[in-house]
């Protein structure tokens, strides 16, 4: 561990415990960032986009519509964002915040959000300003989509952004997945019910064209890593249901949503 280049650094030892419920912020504990760092508060971001099932309406899988924008929203991002609290030295804001990427506000954030691509299909507008963010130094996660359909309408809305960049598979011994938490594998997270279904029989993937994992990144011109696109996997549903079974939150949630999410914004937020 790089101790003395590191900007923040885990000072958390013991493992996560399984998720109580409670009613005040859908089960999650509130806090109040240290107003000395006011400044430098990390603030997890969602990106809404209005194509797609369902456009902008809606509250995802279990609320209000279809709006693939708002899947796992918004119990994921205040889990995401009070794990990532308790487990590292990172001042974090407890309620996070919903973009379109054309809000003027998007600049002010360093870290974005997208979920469920897969139909996901961006005006013009959005390719220019989504183009313009990552390379003025802004960091794209992109989670929860499976299979070969998906991927190929990913993969076409995202050359229209950078025709010019390659999207480079990340093998096992990159650092972003070694920079806070040590991982063994790269990680493949199936959704609460696929994996309850699969557990019998090991079966982690969702689809039958979705069984390997991959985690690819996008670079700029001086090596920096722009974005990672995390492909039959779904780290979001680890963050959200981690409270809903104890099985699954100690095989998924604990041992790789939540580690390798706070690896990829550790690394984000310090290369």
């Amino acid at each position: 561990m790089k101790k003395s280049s590191w900007l923040i650094v885990l000072f958390v030892a013991a493992t996560l415990c399984f998720a109580q419920r409670y009613y005040d912020r859908r089960g999650v504990p509130d806090w109040k960032p240290d107003e000395e760092f006011s400044h430098d508060v990390f603030t997890f971001v969602r990106i809404r986009y209005s194509s797609g099932y369902g456009g902008y309406d809606g509250y995802g899988r279990r609320g209000y519509g279809r709006g693939r924008w708002a899947t796992d929203y918004p119990d994921s991002d205040l889990n995401f964002s009070f794990r990532l609290q308790q487990l590292t030295s990172i001042e974090v804001d407890p309620d996070g915040v919903v973009l379109e990427l054309t809000d003027p506000k998007l600049f002010d954030y360093p870290f974005i959000y997208i979920v469920e691509p897969g139909n996901l299909v961006f005006s013009q507008e959005e390719v220019d300003v989504l183009r313009r963010y990552l390379l003025n130094g802004g960091f794209l996660m992109v989670d929860d989509f499976w299979g070969e359909d998906e991927w190929y309408n990913f993969y076409y809305e995202i050359k229209r952004v950078f025709p010019d960049r390659e999207l480079v598979e990340l093998e096992l011994d990159h650092p972003i997945f070694h920079a806070v938490f040590d991982l063994k594998e790269k990680p493949q997270i199936p959704s609460i019910g696929h994996a309850l279904g699969g557990r019998s029989y090991g079966i982690t993937w969702e689809r039958e064209d979705a069984r390997e994992v991959h985690y690819k990144a996008i670079y700029d011109e001086k090596g920096r890593m722009m974005a990672i696109i995390c492909h039959n996997t779904d780290l979001g549903d680890g963050w959200e249901r981690e409270g809903e079974n104890e099985w699954y939150f100690h095989e998924f949630s604990e041992k790789k949503a939540y580690p390798l999410g706070i690896n990829i914004v550790f690394y984000a937020m310090t290369h």
